[in-house]
Order: structure tokens, then C-alpha cells, then sequence
């Protein structure tokens, strides 16, 4: 007889052997690059749901649902090429890729449509510190991105814990930079006004 959880490690995806041929890595890249853009779509259905629930959507929502859809092209790589991400920090690198795809795109809709004639100050803000969060957030969230996560997601597996903490690790890290963006703003700590 078999010990308990024997039978789920047989079916569980081996990790991937041996180096990716190079034309791997650069796909794994274009696709982080394109999971970057694709976490937008988060964000959209984030302002959209803004009308209800305000006041929660910054702090709790936009945390929850960008670190798990900004790195959407790491997903497919990891189905497709899964030798190209063996390397935990090479995941996480192309995770923060994603993150600061994002953060591009979503700072310059903020700049050209969100905020009517912006001041040098606020896009430099939002090309500066918010990049470098989007990034961040992403990396802490990628050292978690591995060949596991397939097996939980073909429900062969829980989630592994590692995977479970560092993207709780990258929303909390978003999290905090919300609240705390939100809270130096109603302070006028964070003022953009040209003077």
C-alpha cells in the first residue's frame, strides 16, 4: 500500500530538465511584455466596478486583481516553454517586466486622460514611483511563479505556499502604496499644482 500522497506526487509535472534553446527566452520575454499589457484589463474592470464599491477598490481590489493578471504571460510560458523559466530570479526579473509594462501604460493614460493638463511634477510621479512599484510589486510576486503552479491549477496539487506568500507579499506591497498614496494626497502632502 501506498503512503497518503504518493499517487498525487507521481502525477505531479516534473520539473522542466536542461537549458531552453535562446529563441525560448525571448518569447518568455515578448510574452511578459504582452501579460503587462493584458493586466490592464484588470484595471479597466477595476474603474468600472469603481461606481460601487469606491472606497474598497484602491486598497483591496486593484492589489488583488493586477498582481494576478500582470503576470498572465508568465502563465502561458510556463505551459509552452518551460525551460526557458527554470530560474526562480530569471521568473521574477520577467515578472517585474510585466510590472512595469503596466505601470507605462497605466501612467500614461493617467497623463494624457485622467488628469487635464498635468503638471511636470505629476508625471514625473507617475513615471518615477509608481513605475517603480508596479515593477516591485511584480518581482516579489514572480519569486513565486514556478512549474508548481500548473499542477495546482490542474487541480493535481494545493497551491504551493511559497507561490501563495510572495503574491501575497506583492498585493500587501500594493496595498500599502495605495493607503498610503491616498492618505499623503488628503493631506496635501502629495500636491501637484504648478506654483
Amino acid at each position: 500500500m501506498d503512503a497518503p500522497g504518493a499517487e498525487a506526487s507521481i502525477e505531479a509535472t516534473p520539473p522542466p530538465a536542461g537549458p531552453a534553446p535562446a529563441y525560448q527566452y525571448l518569447l518568455a520575454f515578448l510574452m511578459a511584455v504582452i501579460g503587462g499589457a493584458l493586466g490592464i484589463v484588470g484595471a479597466i474592470a477595476q474603474e468600472i466596478q469603481s461606481t460601487t464599491t469606491y472606497l474598497l477598490l484602491p486598497f483591496i481590489g486593484a492589489p488583488i486583481i493586477e498582481e494576478a493578471l500582470k503576470p498572465s504571460g508568465l502563465y502561458v510560458s510556463l505551459l509552452w516553454w518551460p525551460r526557458a523559466l527554470r530560474s526562480q530570479l530569471f521568473t521574477a526579473i520577467l515578472c517585474s517586466i510585466s510590472g512595469l509594462v503596466f505601470g507605462l501604460i497605466e501612467s500614461f493614460v493617467y497623463v494624457t486622460l485622467y488628469v487635464e493638463d498635468p503638471s511636470d511634477g505629476f508625471i514625473l510621479y507617475r513615471f518615477t514611483v509608481t513605475l517603480a512599484l508596479h515593477a516591485i510589486a511584480s518581482f516579489v510576486v514572480g519569486l513565486g511563479i514556478n512549474h508548481r503552479i500548473l499542477d495546482w491549477a490542474a487541480g493535481r496539487s494545493k497551491l504551493p505556499k511559497s507561490s501563495r506568500n510572495f503574491y501575497i507579499a506583492g498585493v500587501l506591497i500594493h496595498a500599502i502604496y495605495n493607503t498610503t498614496a491616498v492618505i499623503l494626497s488628503i493631506a496635501g502632502v502629495l500636491e501637484f499644482d504648478e506654483q
